[in-house]
């Protein structure tokens, strides 16, 4: 996480799943970095946020239908809402390998994040970047190797 903040500079983020929620466990943050709504120990629903919606990518039926079971509350107008849109969303996350997220947590928040694999090869985690420009596919690069790092921390074994 050091690593990824020194080279963007940016909100770097890391959340593990609790119920239908991620949960903020770590943060580093520059002061003028753009937070995306969350504090450590925050929470962000799963499926407004590109560390919620890894992990759900990766979870089952069952887990899905959890989160959608209520309604998928509306946060800001780019919050997706529609079950069927967000099934659309997930697959994308896991035939890319990462989550990107416009303006649905926060105005102005754009982040993107990649999964954290544990010694079961699980994704138990997700890391993101959270900056103010709408150009978060530029900080795939960088996010990725950071998302491999902390699955080895993690205990996987092998990390694609």
């Amino acid at each position: 996480m050091e690593d990824l903040h020194t080279a963007t500079r940016q909100y770097v983020h890391l959340a593990v799943l609790d119920g239908t929620d991620a949960l903020g466990v770590e943060r580093i943050s520059a002061a003028a970095a753009v937070s995306g709504g969350v504090q450590r120990r925050g929470r962000l629903p799963r499926h407004a946020s590109a560390v919620g919606q890894i992990p759900l990518a990766h979870a089952g039926e069952a887990q899905f239908a959890a989160v959608v079971q209520d309604g998928l509350a509306r946060l800001t107008p780019g919050t997706i809402t529609d079950p069927a849109t967000l099934r659309l969303t997930l697959a994308e996350c896991r035939r890319t390998g990462v989550a990107v997220v416009h303006e649905e947590v926060s105005p102005d928040a754009h982040s993107v994040a990649v999964p954290g694999t544990g010694s079961t090869g699980r994704v138990v985690a997700a890391s993101s970047v959270v900056c103010a420009v709408a150009r978060t596919r530029l900080l795939v690069p960088a996010v990725v190797p950071a998302g491999r790092g902390i699955s080895r921390g993690l205990g996987a074994s092998a990390v694609p």
